[in-house]
């Protein structure tokens, strides 16, 4: 069996992420604190280089500077054929839930459909 790694995007240190452990070991990504700024170039490179295994038991957990959280959904999918998972919190649950996302899919574009 393939082991199961959750990916949190930017560790925040007043923020328990233990409950994430039942879809995998916890790796982070970027640290508390930093930003990507005005060049992204350096961070795309060290998320292409943590993200290279991901595949379809792994999720990415969201949380932290958004720029950082879209890079890494963009390099996950690159790395998994346009599919990649995320972690969605619920809180009236007070658990995570697993959201699967496939950028592949096919099907009409229709402006109808409502969420």
């Amino acid at each position: 069996m393939t082991d199961k790694t959750v990916y949190l995007v930017q560790e925040n240190p007043y923020i328990s992420v233990l409950a994430a452990e039942e879809y995998g070991k916890i790796v982070t990504l970027f640290q508390g604190g930093s930003q990507i700024m005005f060049s992204p170039q350096p961070a795309i490179r060290k998320l292409k280089r943590k993200l290279k295994d991901f595949n379809d038991n792994d999720h990415l957990l969201m949380m932290g500077d958004p720029a950082a959280m879209g890079i890494a959904c963009c390099i996950a999918s690159e790395m998994n054929r346009g599919k990649f998972k995320i972690l969605k919190w619920d809180k009236l649950q007070k658990r995570y839930y697993s959201l699967q996302i496939n950028l592949n899919e096919k099907g009409e574009l229709d402006e109808s459909d409502k969420l």
